[in-house]
């Protein structure tokens, strides 16, 4: 999963975190699970740059039946 982070501020972001929200779908589109993985924010992000982070979403195999899959739908992100 790759996300963009823009800095429109006039400060840089010295650190964050990023948390990816990947759900677990049956061949209905109905939502079964979430699982969450939090991961820090590629800092230092300038003022007016962008930067780009890069991450791999694992789930365990046996909460991925057959005909299932995975989807990372929400990512929320927590400047400091």
């Amino acid at each position: 999963m790759t996300v963009t982070f823009a800095n429109s501020g006039g400060t840089a972001v010295r650190s964050g975190t990023v948390t990816l929200g990947t759900h677990i779908i049956d061949l209905l589109g109905i939502d079964w699970s979430t699982v969450t993985s939090t991961e820090p924010v590629p800092a230092p992000v300038p003022p007016g740059s962008r930067k780009a982070g890069t991450w791999t979403v694992c789930v365990d195999d046996w909460r991925v039946p057959l005909g299932m899959h995975v989807e990372t739908r929400v990512v929320t992100v927590d400047w400091r």
